[in-house]
């Protein structure tokens, strides 16, 4: 990987959401939770979520990755509030197809992924990318309301 790649990869946008990642730590009241780590990276999230009428009603995340990750997580830290798991999982997809197969970026509101297309030819980092949506999928998984 050339110089000019590593810069790109990790660009100012991406530093500045992976150190601005909202709604950090445990949700101490949630209603589910889930753990996803990647094997390949050994980054890891954990996401807490209580769901109100199918929606995210509260929602938390502690975040151990890759800039790449922690940026993902930052988007998904300001978009994930009043969304169904329907529409999580929709946004999820679009990423994971955004990543791996030339996709567009996802629509509106979750198109701030868009800075996440440099990531297209790290493969190695998508599963970190992905990883805090597929905790907060679980944790709506896992949550009874």
């Amino acid at each position: 990987m050339s110089d000019n790649d590593l810069m790109q990869l990790y660009s100012q946008r991406i530093l500045a959401l992976a150190s601005d990642i909202p709604h950090l730590g445990k949700l101490e009241d949630a209603t589910g939770s889930a753990h996803k780590r990647s094997p390949q990276c050994g980054s890891s999230v954990t996401a807490y979520v209580v769901m109100r009428d199918g929606r995210v009603a509260d929602f938390s995340q502690e975040v151990r990755a890759c800039a790449l990750g922690q940026a993902s997580a930052g988007v998904l830290g300001r978009v994930a509030l009043g969304h169904s798991r329907d529409e999580i999982a929709r946004a999820r997809d679009e990423l994971q197809a955004m990543l791996k197969s030339n996709g567009p970026v996802p629509a509106a509101p979750f198109d701030a992924l868009e800075v996440l297309l440099p990531a297209r030819e790290f493969p190695n980092r998508h599963a970190s990318i992905l990883l805090a949506w597929e905790a907060l999928l679980g944790a709506i998984e896992a949550s009874p309301a």
